[in-house]
């Protein structure tokens, strides 16, 4: 676990969207991203929103990535902030509580939960209570350690495609894949500067259009440059992924989290460790 001598990556993928997208309806979009793992002969696991599961396309939605043999995740009802003070533990442990009973029919239903926005919770009481239930309900933290601002690229790209669906998105398809790449050497150098080792990684990406266009460019890429890409239920086989750091606010990547535990990375932390305000003003120069 963890052991190999190269970067090693898992994909997993976060809500799960059942609208039309510019030139393709839901379906056709859907069997796109499924279709790029499946020639590449990769599981991946896809954390649920539940509120937009209940009705026919969203069983569709489920039943697609669970047939395909993936695993399916739990990720809030409705995708509050539990880093906000507004969101109370009673509040949240019935997102979580509810979403679990949509997905626990499954045949890949999996006992990994996804904290939205990476935010596991801005008091230590919360973060505390929220572990317990995890625990109680036999859960383990869907921790992502190679984070990333996905789906910034995607609103823009979108955005592009609503005003002209010919668009050209070559350049999209290319800061994608570059911003994903530096991205993951960030947190594999981060990592392995805490560890000694290749830990098995988890990426965050999101159900959306630019993965469904451009995923199997991206698995393409990373195997080119020599990284090792495997499925997501080996991936949290690795050691790193019992660890839990209690910082509050507590969240982020893992990587970034026990980094900022160990008071020795201050230097190469930024908070929020992403977001798409980081990629605004290249995204503007390059036009996109």
């Amino acid at each position: 676990m963890g052991t190999d001598a190269q970067p090693t990556i898992s994909f997993t993928f976060d809500d799960g969207i059942t609208g039309d997208m510019p030139g393709f309806n839901f379906e056709e979009w859907n069997t796109m991203l499924l279709g790029h793992l499946d020639n590449a002969g990769l599981k991946a696991v896809f954390f649920v929103t539940g509120a937009n599961k209940l009705d026919e396309k969203g069983r569709f939605l489920l039943n697609s990535w669970d047939s395909s043999g993936h695993m399916i995740g739990n990720h809030t009802f409705t995708h509050p902030n539990y880093g906000s003070a507004t969101t109370t533990f009673e509040q949240f442990e019935q997102e979580f509580l509810i979403t679990d009973t949509v997905i626990n029919r499954l045949d890949n239903y999996t006992k990994l939960f996804r904290f939205p926005y990476l935010k596991e919770g801005d008091t230590k009481e919360k973060v505390i209570k929220f572990r317990e239930l995890l625990e109680n309900n036999g859960y383990r933290n869907g921790y992502v350690t190679i984070d990333a601002s996905d789906w910034y690229i995607n609103s823009r790209l979108l955005t592009r495609l609503r005003q002209n669906q010919s668009a050209d998105i070559e350049a999209f398809k290319l800061y994608y894949l570059e911003h994903l790449f530096d991205r993951a050497v960030y947190y594999e150098n981060l990592s392995f500067e805490l560890t000694g080792r290749h830990i098995n990684h988890t990426l965050l990406l999101h159900h959306n259009l630019a993965a469904a266009l451009f995923l199997g460019d991206l698995i393409e890429m990373f195997r080119s440059k020599g990284w090792k890409i495997i499925d997501a239920d080996e991936a949290f086989d690795d050691p790193i992924f019992g660890s839990k750091p209690l910082n509050i606010p507590a969240g982020e990547s893992l990587v970034w989290a026990l980094a900022k535990a160990s008071g020795n990375f201050e230097h190469l932390l930024r908070y929020p460790a992403e977001d798409g305000a980081y990629e605004k003003a290249r995204m503007d120069k390059l036009g996109l």
